[in-house]
């Protein structure tokens, strides 16, 4: 959908990803060549652009104004309807929930603060816009929950990504052509706590995930962790182990310049650090 008059337009990464062109049909039948601007796999955004000036797009809601049990209005190409006369498909339906996280998936797309909505949402709708009552894009429909790996259509529930994270992500690609995922953090290696470290290291906790390797100089020894800090928390969530921790900065949306809050257990005193994440040295 398009989000300015000069011809930017916003889609999904995953609609995209192994195009080799690009063409958009507008609602009252051009068909344009789009080049791709830049995307981000992590939020599953895409930004093109088309030459001209003087197309109608969509105004901005806000993401934190949404109630549950507003009305939405979803538009998309389900099933590739629009190739019959260049008529988009347009369902309602409400706000179910908002501030859905579903981790990482499989593709490496990061889905955090998802809208759900009830309106129907099929193949094809992906990159649509989910847009409010007042005609404000608050989302993009992004992907639907089946809940069976036999069914493909929609059973009302719906998942959009929130404008605001939007506007952030399309912002970078603007300024910088993508998003830098390149990020160095220096906690070299963890291992969960267990009797003999315990026992070792006579620590007065039972769980956490201890650093054994820290890379000297690195953001996270200026940012004052040390080895054998035992990590018991991570951006306010608790962390039980190795593992624990590792999916927490799985589903974190990590990116130079992320600042990570770490609560760590040292000498039985629990400590707070700030760590701002930076580029990796070795990937330019």
């Amino acid at each position: 959908f398009f989000i300015s008059a000069d011809g930017f337009i916003v889609t999904n990464e995953h609609v995209v990803s192994n195009a080799r062109e690009i063409l958009i049909t507008t609602t009252d039948g051009q068909h344009l060549n789009a080049k791709l601007v830049g995307s981000d796999r992590a939020t599953d955004i895409a930004l093109l652009k088309v030459d001209g000036d003087g197309f109608p797009f969509i105004p901005f809601g806000k993401s934190d104004d949404l109630l549950v049990g507003e009305w939405v209005i979803a538009f998309g190409n389900p099933f590739g309807l629009v190739a019959l006369n260049d008529q988009p498909t347009v369902t309602v339906g409400v706000i179910s929930a908002v501030d859905r996280d579903w981790g990482r998936t499989n593709e490496g797309a990061l889905y955090l603060d998802m809208i759900q909505t009830d309106a129907a949402i099929n193949h094809g709708n992906s990159g649509g816009p989910l847009v409010n009552a007042l005609g404000q894009v608050i989302g993009m429909n992004t992907f639907i929950y089946t809940g069976n790996q036999h069914e493909s259509g929609s059973i009302g529930i719906g998942f959009a990504i929130p404008i605001d994270r939007i506007q952030n992500i399309v912002s970078e690609i603007r300024e910088n052509g993508g998003v830098d995922r390149n990020i160095w953090l220096g906690i070299d290696q963890v291992v969960s706590l267990n009797q003999r470290i315990i026992r070792a290291l006579n620590l007065s906790i039972n769980y956490g995930a201890i650093i054994t390797a820290i890379e000297k100089s690195s953001p996270a020894d200026r940012g004052g962790l040390t080895e054998y800090d035992v990590i018991t928390g991570l951006n306010g969530q608790s962390v039980t182990s190795r593992e624990d921790f590792i999916q927490k900065l799985r589903n974190t949306d990590l990116k130079v310049g992320t600042v990570l809050q770490f609560t760590v257990n040292r000498d039985g005193n629990e400590k707070n650090f700030t760590v701002k994440l930076e580029q990796n040295p070795r990937i330019r």
